[in-house]
């Protein structure tokens, strides 16, 4: 044996990282999890949340009526995107956008998903208690809406509707009901407004994992629409302006509110630019673009109150 080798000691195991990192790397896997890297989902959901809260309160909605809905979006984004991925589990290893989420990748297991799920509804139901009665029936209908999406959208055929519908609108009615206790009409149109909106959207999001959703059996718009993807796309683009218009006819909004209308619909038009070749990566710019279309229609109705005076 050589002097070198000799000198060498017992070989040792890897060693362990510290508590303080591992706990760290794993509070970092549940982030991602929720979302937390990605705060579009966020914006998308809360700008809708922000229309009806202004008006709802003339520009001056309740303080903890405000928080409550601002940490109400982001508990419930998060849980819903958590449960989503719960139902994927098994589906997202198999499409490259989400096959390194942490259920997918294996690195979070579906029980420690499901007990964070809980923990966030539990906190969601906390906030909303804070509110009057009918925000909590309503917060309680919309969380098993929340719950059902990730399962309902395996046999229904267009299920960024049913998206739509729980996620993408449904703090509309519930804001109105916070700062009016009860749910005027407006309140309904503008919830339309913000549901074809997430269609929308989610529609363009659907175009760029296409491919992957037509080889696994996923069902989808982009899927649904076909070679019609762009011109359904335009036509609901149309069916949520005029939505809006008519909030703004029954409000007497002035030229402020019709501004952000007009900034809105010059996003569409870029959007339909973007989408003119179906690229993937085209489809996500205009997809992430929707972001400046909730804030210039915020713009608009936040003008419009101040300006009005």
């Amino acid at each position: 044996m050589s002097a070198t080798i000799g000198r060498v000691g017992p070989q040792r195991g890897p060693v362990e990282a510290p508590f303080g990192h591992r706990l760290a790397r794993r509070l970092a896997e549940y982030g991602r999890l929720a979302r937390l890297d990605r705060p579009i989902g966020t914006w998308l959901l809360l700008w809708p949340t922000l229309w009806a809260l202004w008006i709802a309160g003339r520009a001056r909605p309740d303080p903890t009526v405000l928080i409550v809905f601002v940490l109400g979006v982001i508990v419930m984004r998060a849980a819903g995107c958590i449960i989503n991925d719960f139902a994927d589990r098994n589906i997202d290893p198999h499409v490259k956008r989400t096959r390194d989420r942490p259920l997918a990748a294996r690195r979070v297991s579906p029980a420690e998903a499901l007990t964070l799920f809980v923990l966030l509804m539990l906190a969601a139901l906390w906030l909303v208690t804070r509110l009057n009665r009918l925000t909590l029936e309503l917060a309680v209908l919309g969380a098993a809406l929340t719950a059902s999406y990730p399962f309902v959208k395996r046999f229904f055929p267009l299920p960024q509707l049913y998206l739509g519908l729980s996620f993408g609108g449904w703090s509309i009615p519930m804001a109105f009901a916070a700062e009016l206790g009860t749910v005027p009409r407006v309140a309904w149109v503008l919830y339309i407004a913000a549901v074809v909106w997430a269609v929308v959207y989610d529609t363009l999001y659907a175009m760029v994992d296409r491919d992957d959703d037509r080889k696994i059996g996923i069902q989808s718009s982009a899927l649904l629409f076909a070679d019609l993807d762009r011109l359904m796309v335009g036509v609901m683009q149309l069916i949520m302006l005029a939505a809006l218009a008519l909030v703004g006819h029954d409000l007497k909004f002035g030229p402020w509110y019709r501004a952000g209308i007009i900034g809105a619909a010059a996003l569409f038009v870029y959007q339909q630019w973007l989408i003119r070749r179906r690229e993937p990566a085209a489809c996500l710019r205009a997809f992430l673009n929707n972001n400046y279309v909730g804030m210039t229609i915020f713009i608009g109705v936040a003008l419009q109150y101040v300006y009005a005076r």
